[in-house]
């Protein structure tokens, strides 16, 4: 093992990492002892929190300094559980130390030395109780932490073996020249040095270090964004590309064909596309839309003219439901004006994809449907013109780069259903013109809202089953895919829990409500509340293929009731779904639950949102008010925007598909999704504006690591840096 850690070095180099932690590792995306570095606490535990023992102190977890005056003493319960007893003193009064199952603890145990014991204190019969969760000898020489990182975790990791390795990180890794923050744009944000930043993150002394190592990888974060958006705009500006003719394809031709006319919104924003893609430069276009406010027509209509100009389509979604969905839709209104539709996903036959890359490579295929499968190899398009992707932010930078390089400077249009705040999609989307469509088509209904307590369980069941009996359909939402392992140590349910970044809607007081899974939930209603019923569930961590199977049969009306994780947030069409339930809603965000409430209320019957929350914050109240009150989606997105800040809507995932946001190798935001001050966000892009301005090219000595990072991040950019 060398004397000193590298960031690129493997974590098998750090001490106390075999193969298998390794593995473990890898499921959280952590590679390398830089990896671990920025794996963040998702928060802390406050053990510097010393109370007494007293009656004000019952039902607190927190920790108690005791001095150990018997004998620990163990025994077996009826329960088959190892029990340990020891009493306690804290100098006022006295307690019995209670231990599950720990036979180690017997030596640890030492009459008349003094501890740091961390754990909830009860009542008995016989007087203070204290169960602790954790046991630190108190001595002259070391000084216990007094802020307890808590890390995300996977199978077979503990918090401890996490933080030994990290530790072990800080202690022994070598830094150097590794800063790439130019240091003008480090004292412009008053920023600490990165050696320093992963000290105050990982081993705080108090929460000024956290609030500055926090403050530190948010700018960070938020400073390659904006370089990167930026760059992106300012390549493109100088690009000329294909420059499409109205005279070539009659509009009206394309509008006849439509069974219905477009909204005042929709006619808008195809004359912006038209525009672009006339102007003799590449068009960067963000449609951003409500859920159903009709923004695959007006992809439709760029198709459409690119078809008549020449030139082939390719339209790529994050799913292959979605994808089937499209072509259907595309098929629908594009086949009658003699163009083309062809579909490519990874579930079709070897004859299938065979017949649909042929068409692709001579050019009889005019608009090309797909999912990542689109980006394969063997995929060669005739005369690619135009680029759409659907729900844009699930896919990485990279793979909308790899689509577009297989044509020559083809127009690119985006399209998302999150309503994004003008003003927030200028700066986040800085690469991107914005058209925005903010009205509905006629006759969309709305899908009442509700929100109740675990007391309306049983009528909540009552009503599940009529919408079923009725034969309609139901989702359920739920937080988490299991139950949370490592209760005692690794839960935010404890009194002293600090969130990282200060978002929980819980009072530090308030015990948070149980946490609801989709296993345990659906294994609970097809056993015990439905068994009549049709149930199924779908969460982030199937595959691929498993999830189009169960969407697929939802769709198709083989499911009664769908229990899901926020997967199906971008989802397909199904009418015959009527109500969508949302446990643990105060988890939520604003803007994700008006996503998954606008996955019902897509056919002619009435539909229900029900959202769920014992949640006694009042923050959390007046979200939930909030959905309940309002049904404009960019209503609702500012309003999410003022209390918890642009999380909801900044995503610089790699993959960006399901529940797993990171791909090794590429720089993503992890705390900069946390970010609530919007004038440091108007501040970190001006900034890269400056810097920008006195180095076009990245060229200088000092901002040399920089270009390479920015070079890594986002190969879109890669072209246009050198």
């Amino acid at each position: 093992m060398p004397d000193k850690l590298l960031k690129n070095s493997p974590v098998t180099a750090i001490y106390g990492c075999g193969r298998k932690k390794a593995d473990q590792l890898a499921v959280l995306g952590i590679y390398t002892a830089g990896d671990l570095l920025r794996h963040f606490p998702r928060g802390y535990l406050h053990k510097g929190d010393v109370r007494e023992l007293s009656e004000n102190n019952i039902g607190k977890t927190a920790s108690f300094v005791l001095t150990v005056t018997g004998t620990a003493v163990t025994s077996r319960i009826p329960s088959g559980k190892l029990l340990t007893k020891c009493k306690a003193f804290d100098g006022m009064r006295s307690c019995t130390l209670v231990y599950y199952n720990q036979k180690y603890i017997k030596s640890v145990l030492i009459p008349g030395n003094t501890y740091r014991f961390w754990g909830k204190l009860t009542r008995g019969k016989s007087g203070f109780i204290l169960n602790p969760l954790s046991t630190e000898p108190v001595t002259a020489s070391k000084k216990l932490a007094e802020f307890v990182p808590v890390y995300p975790l996977t199978n077979g990791l503990t918090q401890g073996s996490i933080r030994l390795l990290i530790n072990f990180t800080l202690d022994n890794i070598e830094i150097g020249a590794g800063e790439f923050m130019p240091t003008k744009v480090r004292e412009e944000l008053s920023l600490c040095s990165e050696a320093e930043a992963y000290r105050y993150i990982h081993k705080p002394e108090n929460e000024q270090m956290i609030e500055r190592g926090r403050h530190r990888f948010l700018c960070e974060e938020l400073f390659v964004l904006a370089l990167t958006v930026r760059y992106a705009k300012r390549g493109r500006q100088l690009l000329k590309g294909k420059k499409f003719s109205t005279d070539k394809c009659a509009m009206n031709d394309f509008y006849e064909v439509l069974p219905f006319r477009l909204t005042d919104a929709q006619t808008k924003v195809t004359k912006e596309i038209t525009n672009d893609l006339t102007s003799g430069n590449p068009m960067a276009r963000l449609i951003s839309g409500d859920v159903g406010s009709g923004k695959t027509v007006c992809a439709m209509a760029a198709a459409f003219m690119s078809f008549r100009n020449g030139y082939q389509t390719a339209v790529m979604a994050p799913t292959e439901i979605l994808a089937r969905q499209h072509f259907k839709d595309f098929c629908s209104v594009l086949q009658t004006l003699d163009i083309e539709c062809v579909l490519l996903v990874g579930s079709m036959s070897r004859k299938e994809k065979a017949e649909a890359l042929e068409k692709i490579a001579d050019g009889s295929a005019g608009v090309i449907i797909g999912t990542h499968a689109l980006l394969s190899e063997n995929v060669a398009f005739s005369g690619l013109g135009l680029v759409i992707t659907d729900e844009q932010h699930r896919f990485g930078v990279a793979q909308r780069a790899s689509l577009q390089s297989k044509g020559d400077l083809p127009h690119v249009l985006v399209m998302s259903a999150t309503p994004i705040p003008r003003t927030l999609a200028l700066i986040l989307m800085g690469d991107l013109d914005i058209s925005v469509i903010d009205r509905m088509p006629a006759g969309r209904q709305k899908t009442d809202t509700f929100v109740v307590s675990e007391r309306y369980r049983q009528r909540l069941n009552g009503f599940i089953a009529k919408q079923v009996q009725q034969g309609h359909q139901v989702y359920i939402v739920c937080p988490s895919v299991e139950a949370q392992e490592d209760p005692a140590e690794d839960s935010e349910n404890e009194s002293d829990f600090i969130p990282f970044a200060q978002r929980s809607d819980y009072a530090e007081t308030e015990k948070m409500p149980e946490l609801k899974n989709v296993i345990e939930y659906e294994a609970n209603l097809k056993n015990n509340v439905f068994p009549e019923f049709r149930t199924a569930l779908i969460h982030g961590k199937l595959s691929g293929a498993e999830k189009d199977k169960i969407m697929s049969d939802f769709a198709d009306g083989k499911t009664d009731i769908l229990v899901s994780t926020t997967v199906i947030e971008v989802g397909i069409n199904v009418p015959n779904a009527t109500l969508m339930i949302v446990e643990n809603a105060e988890r939520f965000g604003l803007s994700q639950l008006h996503q998954l409430r606008g996955r019902v209320g897509r056919g002619s019957s009435k539909s229900y949102c029900i959202l769920v929350s014992d949640s006694k914050s009042e923050s959390a109240r007046k979200r939930l008010d909030a959905m309940r009150t309002t049904y404009d989606g960019y209503r609702i997105a500012k309003y999410d925007l003022e209390l918890r800040g642009p999380g909801d809507f900044i995503s610089l995932s790699a993959d960006g598909v399901g529940e797993k946001m990171r791909q090794h190798g590429n720089f993503g935001t992890k705390i900069a999704e946390l970010c609530s001050d919007q004038s440091l966000l108007n501040k970190i892009f001006e900034i890269a504006d400056s810097l920008l301005e006195r180095d076009p090219q990245l060229d200088s000595e000092e901002n040399r690591i920089l270009k390479q990072l920015l070079v890594k991040t986002d190969s879109a950019v890669n072209k246009t840096l050198n």
